[in-house]
C-alpha cells in the first residue's frame, strides 16, 4: 500500500493535468466562435461609423474634388475608402480615394451596406442624391488577425486558469492522500496478529469503516493461522510417535530378517527416516510463537548433528550465520536429502555473502527449462507447481527468515542458495508456511 499510493498520486496527476489541457482546449474552441462573430460584429460597426463620418462631412460639401487622400502609411494596408460616381458616365468614375484604395471601384453598381470584396471587408453608404457612393473597407487580413489576437489572448488566460486549477487541485488531491499515507505507516508497523491488535480510530472518518475491516480481517486470520498451527501441530506429534515405534521395529526386523530381506527393510526404514525429518521439520514450522529464535549458527557444528548418511558434505570451517537454528536444520536436512535421492554423493557448502548459504552438489542436476520453471513456482508460491516438498519447506524457512530461496544456475550437478534476511531486517511473516 505504501508503494501504491504513490503511483496513485502520479495517476492522479497526469489525469488532472490532461484535464486541464483538454479542458483549456474546449474552452479556447468556444471562445474562438463566440469571439469571432463578435469581433467581426465590431469591426463592422468601426466600419459603419468610419463611413457615416465621413458621408457627413462630404455631405457638407458635394461638389468637393479635391485631390486625392493620402492616409498614413501605417495604416495604409488595413484600411481604405473611395468616392464613386455612378450617374455620371456609364461607368463607375473614382471621385476620391485613399492611396491604399484599389484603382477600380469596390463595385460596379452602387451597393449599400456590408459586402465582402477579394481581400476587403467593405461597406457602401450614399452620399447625397446625386448618385454618389462612399465605400469604407478593412482588409480581411486585418480582420483574421484580430480575431486570432483575441482567440490567443483568451485561450492564454484559459490556459493560465487551468494551469493555476490543476496545481491547486493537486494539492488538494496530496492531501486527501496524507491520511491512507498515514494509514500505509500505521499498516507497516503494525502486527496483524499480536494480540489484541488494531489500528485505533482514524484520522477521517471516512477512513474508519476501513480501520474496522482491516481490526477484524486480523482477527479472522489470527483466528485462523492459530487453528491450523494447532493442527499441524498435533498431526506432526501424532506422526511422529507411531514412526519412531515403525524405525524401532525395522531395526529389530534388519536384525532378525534373513540376508536376502535386509536390503529392502534397509529401504523402508530409509523411507521411514525421511519422512520422520518431515514431521520434525512440520513440528518445527508450526510450533508456538511467531518469532524467530535467532543466534549465531556455526554451520560445521550444525551439519555434523544431522543424519545424513551417503553423503560426503564440505563446509567451511568457522562459517557462522545469524539464524534460527531448529528452522536452519530443517532446510539444510532436507536439502541434504534431496540430494541424496537425486543421486549425488557429495555437497559443497560455501557462504558467497553475509546470510547467504549456497549449497551444490555433484548430482546429475535438472535442465534449464526445469530449473526455471522450479524457480518461477517458488516464486510465485505455487503449491501445485514442479518443486518437491524439500525445495517448498526451505523456502519457506527462508521466508520465515525475511528472504528467499534461489536456484542459480551451474555447469553440474544441483545448486540452491538460501538468502537469509538480516537481524535487523523486517521478517516477511511468521515461521508459518503460507495457506
Amino acid at each position: 500500500m505504501t508503494q501504491a499510493l504513490p503511483s496513485i498520486g502520479r495517476r492522479l496527476a497526469r489525469t488532472l493535468l490532461a484535464g486541464a489541457v483538454l479542458w483549456s482546449v474546449a474552452v479556447s474552441l468556444a471562445v474562438w466562435l463566440a469571439v469571432r462573430h463578435e469581433v467581426r460584429e465590431l469591426l463592422d460597426d468601426t466600419l459603419q461609423g468610419a463611413a457615416e463620418a465621413m458621408q457627413a462631412t462630404l455631405d457638407d460639401s458635394p461638389d468637393a474634388m479635391g485631390p486625392l487622400i493620402v492616409v498614413p502609411a501605417q495604416a495604409s494596408d488595413r484600411y481604405a475608402w473611395q468616392l464613386v460616381d455612378y450617374a455620371a458616365d456609364p461607368v463607375p468614375r473614382l471621385l476620391q480615394a485613399s492611396s491604399s484604395a484599389p484603382v477600380q471601384a469596390f463595385h460596379a453598381t452602387p451597393v449599400p451596406g456590408f459586402a465582402d470584396q477579394p481581400g476587403w471587408r467593405v461597406y457602401g453608404a450614399p452620399v447625397g442624391d446625386d448618385g454618389r457612393m462612399l465605400y469604407v473597407a478593412q482588409s480581411q487580413g486585418e480582420q483574421i488577425e484580430a480575431v486570432w489576437e483575441v482567440v490567443f489572448n483568451a485561450a492564454l488566460a484559459t490556459l493560465t486558469v487551468a494551469l493555476l486549477m490543476y496545481l491547486w487541485l493537486r494539492l488538494r488531491v496530496a492531501q486527501e492522500l496524507l491520511p491512507l499515507q498515514h494509514l500505509s505507516d500505521r499498516l507497516r508497523g503494525h502486527d496483524l496478529l499480536a494480540p489484541g491488535a488494531t489500528l485505533g480510530p482514524a484520522a477521517r472518518e471516512e477512513l474508519q469503516p476501513m480501520h474496522r475491516a482491516i481490526d477484524e480481517l486480523a482477527t479472522q486470520l489470527a483466528r485462523r493461522l492459530a487453528q491450523e498451527r494447532a493442527f499441524s501441530a498435533h498431526a506432526a506429534h501424532a506422526l511422529r510417535t507411531p514412526l519412531a515405534g515403525m524405525d524401532a521395529q525395522l531395526a529389530v526386523a534388519l536384525r532378525e530378517a534373513p540376508e536376502a530381506l535386509q536390503p529392502r527393510l534397509q529401504r523402508v526404514r530409509a523411507a521411514a527416516d525421511r519422512l520422520q525429518r518431515v514431521v520434525v521439520v512440520l513440528l518445527a514450522l508450526f510450533r508456538s510463537g511467531v518469532e524467530l529464535r535467532r543466534e549465531t549458527v556455526p554451520l560445521d557444528t550444525l551439519l555434523s548433528r544431522l543424519p545424513v548418511d551417503c553423503l560426503e558434505v564440505q563446509v567451511p570451517a568457522q562459517a557462522c550465520v545469524d539464524a534460527d537454528p531448529d528452522l536452519l536444520a530443517a532446510a539444510l536436512l532436507n536439502l541434504l536429502d534431496n540430494a541424496v535421492r537425486h543421486g549425488a554423493q557429495r555437497v559443497q557448502i560455501s557462504l558467497p555473502a553475509p546470510q547467504q548459504i549456497a549449497v551444490q552438489d555433484d548430482g546429475p542436476g535438472v535442465s534449464e527449462s526445469h530449473r526455471l520453471a522450479l524457480q518461477a513456482a517458488l516464486a510465485q508460491d505455487d503449491p501445485e507447481g514442479p518443486t518437491g516438498l524439500g525445495l517448498v519447506l526451505a523456502h519457506w524457512v527462508a521466508r520465515a527468515h525475511g528472504g528467499q530461496l534461489m536456484l542459480p544456475s551451474c555447469e553440474r550437478g544441483f545448486a540452491v542458495t538460501l538468502q537469509l534476511g538480516g537481524q535487523g531486517e523486517p521478517q516477511l511473516g511468521s515461521p508459518v508456511p503460507p495457506a
